[in-house]
């Protein structure tokens, strides 16, 4: 971290947090003057009940609404473009986005791209997207990618696999209501999934070349919420101060990377899941403890205060020791939540792939912010060793 760094922070206008938030959308419409929204979900959230809480609760209050369920998990820019087509057909004056990443990630890049010309792939980072379209308000069901607090989203391209980040001004939603009560219908795969990307969110802010005082608050807040909470969520999914303590850190990760912005395993994890469509959180969760062991030296007291503010070690204990017991922490979290490896899925990667997916990564612009700023050949190395 860079002693001289200015820090730049940006975030939503309005931010309720708590069970039952999300039942506060229409007076967050009627404060914000808006009154015709158009909701961007998946089928699941439908499916399952949870978008009528939402629907039920504006029709109540007498708000005029459509729904674009079209969203599947890693929107491509051809979902975007169905978004707009849906967004266009009628005089819509905000969005909500109501479900994990994706339909908030949908959101934001079909309220951004309601305004600026082109492709969305024009706007890949490091351009800043700075025009914004209509306001966004975000709901998140999971407690994983922080969305609803960033200045970032993810989409995926169909003309070449490759994820590319989309960041600024037009990837921040108006408001976010994060009502942790969506959460305690989660699978436990994606459960665990989504609490091992906050976590990731969290470690990787804090060690980032971009970290700062505040940044750093959050992130070290985050991480200990869900290293003691996300085994019982895992277990139980009806343990509501479990499932409580994992949205808050979600929302605190997200507030930290948004801002710090994310390293090597975010870099790395793109490529996975463009090309072989392995959920975000869950290649994040492969990577972590593989990254952590590549990275730790290079930072050796931010990792080490890592473990201590998760308990992993105590404040006695030196940095080095610390390190170490942290990436073996990592390591023991992944076997007690079942994470898979790529090839115990099934999927293959050719040296010509892996050459492929080290340049995308770099490509990204994340690697740049780790602690150790890998080569391509180490990033190789590093995807056979997690493999």
């Amino acid at each position: 971290m860079s002693e001289a760094l200015l820090g730049r922070v940006q975030s939503p206008r309005i931010i309720r947090i708590g069970r039952g938030a999300a039942l506060e959308l229409p007076d967050v419409l009627d404060q914000l003057g808006l009154s015709h929204p158009l909701i961007v979900t998946d089928t699941v959230l439908r499916e399952i009940g949870h978008l009528d809480v939402i629907t039920g609760r504006l029709t109540n209050a007498g708000v005029k609404w459509s729904v674009f369920d079209g969203v599947m998990p890693d929107p491509t820019d051809a979902c975007v473009e169905a978004g707009l087509e849906a967004f266009r057909a009628q005089p819509f004056d905000c969005i909500i986005g109501f479900g994990g990443g994706s339909p908030m990630d949908a959101a934001k890049a079909i309220s951004f791209m309601s305004v600026n010309e082109g492709h969305v792939r024009d706007y890949k980072a490091p351009t800043q997207i700075d025009k914004c379209g209509v306001p966004v308000i975000c709901i998140p069901t999971t407690g994983g990618t922080g969305s609803e607090l960033t200045r970032w989203c993810v989409i995926t391209d169909t003309k070449s696999p490759e994820k590319y980040n989309l960041s600024g001004l037009g990837c921040v939603a108006t408001a976010a209501l994060i009502d942790w009560s969506f959460t305690t219908t989660l699978p436990a795969r994606i459960t665990a999934d989504t609490a091992v990307d906050s976590l990731t969110h969290a470690i990787e802010a804090y060690v980032s070349r971009r970290a700062f005082a505040y940044t750093d608050t959050f992130a070290l807040s985050a991480m200990p919420l869900i290293f003691k909470n996300v085994r019982r969520a895992y277990a139980d999914p009806e343990d509501g101060p479990a499932r409580e303590a994992l949205m808050l850190a979600a929302s605190q990760a997200g507030m930290a990377f948004s801002n710090a912005s994310v390293a090597l395993v975010h870099g790395m994890s793109r490529p996975i899941g463009a090309h072989f469509h392995v959920a975000h959180g869950l290649s994040n969760a492969m990577l972590l403890p593989t990254v952590t062991e590549f990275s730790v030296d290079a930072s050796p007291k931010r990792y080490a205060d890592c473990a201590r503010v998760m308990e992993i070690v105590s404040d006695q204990d030196s940095d080095q020791l610390a390190c170490g017991k942290l990436v073996e922490a990592l390591q023991r979290l992944n076997e007690d939540l079942a994470v898979p490896t790529p090839s115990s899925l099934g999927h293959a990667a050719n040296e010509e792939m892996l050459q492929l997916m080290a340049e995308q990564a770099l490509a990204s612009g994340s690697p740049q912010n780790n602690p150790r700023v890998p080569t391509g050949a180490e990033i190789v190395s590093l995807y056979k060793q997690m493999w």
